[in-house]
């Protein structure tokens, strides 16, 4: 009997985890367009996608009964601006990158980077060596971004470095959201913390956006894009992850994530032509194998 309904749950699992990678990977390429179609300037899609996105998930939160008992104590409310802070950080990094280099390889980079982040943090925290498995996995994922950047593109130099520049500044600040919900705090679970600090992002980027401009053109392909980035990849994914986080195995779970650069690497290639030539491909790959490395450890 316990194992007709262990299953049946883990399956689901799989397919909420599985279909979360794949529409995260689906946000950079929406973000990308909505910034061309509305003439919006990164900051600005960023914070689109966190307001909306953030007050959609909430919404989805106070529907399902998750706002119940939601704690109020100064822990609580320092760890969501603070996560608001960090999760603002890694959506304007994403998204100056996507503008000015591609979105295959501005979430190779963010994603790709962000254990070697942990891994460096951890180290700091604890004062200790990283095991064995863990610096191969840096070795690896280093050479992935270096051959990432030899991949042929037509971003200028300069375009190339901002781009690469602000994806590891996305991916330092993903990778330090890690660390900090490693601590949970009582009464916030990860899709509290998650649904409350990206509408606190939202806010916290709004004013740079304002400066930038806001202004949503009334045509029906920039309100439905709009409508996508902020909800299908952004609260419906979220809220996919940690649902399936609640009977997966934590393995499955992180390759489940690698979908989001490969998704985004095909679409990118298929929608916008995007090229990654050989060796950016090879980078990809040990990108790939280097998460995998350290999400086996």
């Amino acid at each position: 009997m316990s194992v007709d309904v262990v299953a049946p749950a883990r399956d689901r699992s799989a397919v909420a985890l599985v279909a979360a990678g794949i529409l995260w990977g689906t946000g950079g390429l929406a973000g990308s367009l909505l910034a061309d179609r509305a003439g919006l300037h990164p900051l600005s899609v960023g914070a689109y996608r966190l307001l909306l996105g953030g007050g959609l998930a909430v919404a989805l939160l106070a529907l399902s009964g998750g706002l119940r008992a939601l704690p109020r104590t100064r822990p609580a409310v320092r760890r969501i601006l603070v996560g608001g802070a960090l999760i603002g950080s890694y959506q304007a990094g994403y998204f100056i990158a996507v503008q000015h280099i591609s979105v295959s390889i501005a979430t190779m980079v963010t994603i790709g980077s962000a254990p070697v982040f942990v891994a460096l943090g951890d180290m700091l925290r604890t004062r200790q060596r990283p095991a064995g498995g863990t610096l191969v996995s840096i070795c690896v994922a280093v050479t992935g971004l270096i051959l990432l950047t030899w991949s042929p593109t037509d971003a200028a130099r300069d375009d190339l470095v901002v781009g690469v520049g602000s994806a590891l500044l996305a991916g330092a600040a993903f990778s330090a959201i890690t660390l900090i919900t490693a601590t949970p705090v009582p009464g916030l679970d990860p899709l509290r913390t998650t649904a409350f600090g990206m509408l606190t992002g939202g806010l916290l980027l709004t004013p740079a956006a304002l400066a930038f401009g806001m202004g949503l053109p009334l045509r029906a392909d920039v309100l439905l894009t709009a409508a996508y980035l902020s909800s299908v990849p952004t609260a419906i994914a979220y809220t996919a992850y940690f649902r399936g986080l609640r009977t997966a195995a934590p393995v499955f779970a992180a390759l489940a994530a690698l979908l989001e650069p490969l998704t985004a690497a095909l679409l990118a290639a298929l929608l916008l032509g995007d090229r990654l030539g050989g060796p950016g491909w090879c980078g990809a790959a040990l990108l790939i194998t280097a998460l995998v490395i350290s999400n086996r450890r």
